[in-house]
């Protein structure tokens, strides 16, 4: 039997790799297309180019794999069958399942190999390419920014948006910027065509703009209006190349997909506590707001048995990572970054002399399980104004929102990092099945099973990823959800291998829908 379980293995080989370096190829000259403009001309080196598209290889055999498995798997027990060859196995005593049995033990292997791959590799290629793009949006910086979007230059005071943004020469169509840093005016500039550069100590953004005007209010006096027009303007603003600044791969700043499991595990936990303590104090301070935000209880998940798995065997794991601080400096590709990454500010509670009440000891807060964000600014309930309590609640509601979102955010990367690699076990249960029902299928029955599976699954992530962030669905369910689903179907086709009806005119389910158009077909009869 061990020549028979290397000789189905060996079976396999051929139609994993040609499917693996296919489905890979395909998605990655995909993003290539997009972003090969984006690189070349820009006087980037060779070796900074290779590297970027090097670093998006294992985020694209993370997806693949599972589907080159289940190819492998459509199409070796396929041309097993069509050759008669599974017919000389039963002839010779041999069950169907002794035959899918090594297979599924390799599928296991899988698993396990995508487990420490999603954990250990991905995150830090994901890191290492985030940081490379950063470097590449320092060389230019026209990288950063997109088109037909509002871009923010500098935090709270300009904004710029272009129609069309020319990467290679980094000149602009169109362009329209809203200055807010007056704080008794607001300025719109709108100009034909403009440049976009850094200084000569890439510190400071250049912008120079053609054939275009500038319009100013002021807030004090909004019914007046006054417009200037120009051929060439020129504007500067200082400190912006700190954000084109180029980063270590050990950067603070991790995302979640730049984050291994137990980092994630870690970022949960405190975003849990922060969520939780926050509620409790919005209850407090208003219970008919408080009570329909009441977090669940945060429940040991798949992600924590593994962390504490590893710390068994002696297995060191990375420390979670943190968010900066306001005075860190952001990466380009960070300036529109997901809720779930911000951390909210403290709320600013403005007091006049009649509401003025000294805050309560800080260790008092702390058994009441108060935030430390909002340990030094939030007094007494029972002792603040209507409109105080009201900024209040607002601040707490930011913090609880945002504290939210990391938890169920990070709970659903985790779930998906096992997810799609027990995936790799799923495809092999649901593939080698329909493969021997269908034993004349071809080539035609392995990529038409294999788009459907496709299809279904990683559109089912998709959805229930967004579910699961928007706290419509649990993540488990939301990422487990098409896993339980294809599972329990190749269960039931798995368990009936050894009772098929396959004859030369088709396979079980053909006679069985023929005999069904039979009844029909008499029943209509004798009612005629």
């Amino acid at each position: 039997m061990k020549i028979t379980s290397k000789y189905i293995l060996r079976e396999h080989v051929g139609p994993l790799v040609f499917a693996l370096s296919a489905l890979t190829s395909l998605l990655l000259l995909n993003y290539i297309a997009k972003k090969f403009g984006d690189l070349v001309g820009k006087g980037l080196p060779v070796r900074a180019i290779v590297e970027f598209f090097a670093l998006s290889i294992p985020f694209t055999v993370a997806m693949t794999l599972p589907m080159a498995i289940l190819v492998a798997t459509l199409h070796a027990f396929s041309r097993l069958a069509s050759e008669n060859e599974i017919t000389a196995y039963k002839a010779s005593g041999v069950s169907m399942h002794r035959l899918v049995a090594p297979v599924l033990v390799a599928a296991l292997f899988f698993t396990g190999f995508m487990v420490w791959f999603n954990d250990q590799v991905l995150p830090r290629a994901n890191h290492r390419l985030a940081t490379l793009t950063s470097d590449i949006s320092r060389k230019k910086p026209t990288v950063a920014f997109k088109e037909q979007i509002i871009n923010e230059v500098s935090p709270s005071r300009l904004y710029l948006r272009a129609v069309h943004i020319d990467r290679a020469t980094s000149r602009m169509r169109d362009v329209t910027i809203y200055d807010l840093s007056p704080p008794q005016k607001r300025r719109t500039i709108h100009a034909d065509s403009g440049l976009l550069e850094l200084s000569a100590d890439q510190s400071d953004l250049l912008l120079t703009l053609y054939s275009g005007s500038m319009t100013e209010v002021s807030l004090q006096e909004p019914a007046k209006l006054q417009r200037n027009f120009f051929t060439t303007d020129f504007i500067k603003v200082r400190g912006v190349g700190n954000q084109f600044e180029s980063e270590s791969p050990d950067s603070a700043y991790k995302s979640d997909r730049e984050m291994t499991i137990c980092e994630l595990e870690s970022r949960v936990e405190r975003a849990a506590k922060t969520r939780d303590s926050t509620w409790k104090l919005l209850y407090k301070y208003d219970r008919k707001t408080a009570a329909p935000l009441q977090p669940q209880v945060l429940r040991p998940g798949i992600g924590t048995a593994y962390c504490r798995l590893l710390s068994a065997v002696g297995i060191r794991t990375a420390a979670a990572a943190t968010v900066p601080q306001d005075t860190a400096k952001p990466r380009p590709d960070t300036l529109r970054q997901r809720p779930d990454t911000l951390k909210a500010p403290a709320p600013v509670v403005t007091t006049t002399p009649s509401d003025t009440v000294p805050p309560r000891p800080d260790s008092a807060l702390h058994a009441a399980g108060v935030p430390p964000t909002f340990g030094q600014v939030v007094p007494a309930a029972d002792t603040l104004l209507p409109s105080t309590t009201t900024v209040i609640v607002e601040g707490l509601k930011i913090e609880f929102g945002n504290a939210a979102n990391i938890v169920d955010g990070h709970s659903v990367e985790i779930e998906k990092k096992f997810a799609i690699a027990v995936a790799c076990f799923v495809f092999v249960l649901l593939g080698a099945p329909i493969a021997l029902r269908f034993p004349r299928g071809g080539v035609g029955m392995t990529i038409g099973v294999s788009l459907a599976v496709f299809g279904v699954y990683y559109v089912g992530l998709i959805i229930g990823e967004t579910m699961a962030d928007r706290d419509y669905m649990t993540p488990f369910w939301a990422m487990w959800a098409a896993n339980i689903i294809l599972g329990s179907i190749g269960l039931v086709l798995t368990a009936r291998l050894g009772h098929e009806g396959t004859t030369n005119r088709g396979s079980e389910t053909t006679e069985w829908l023929d005999r069904a158009r039979r009844r029909v077909v008499r029943l209509v009869r004798r009612r005629r």
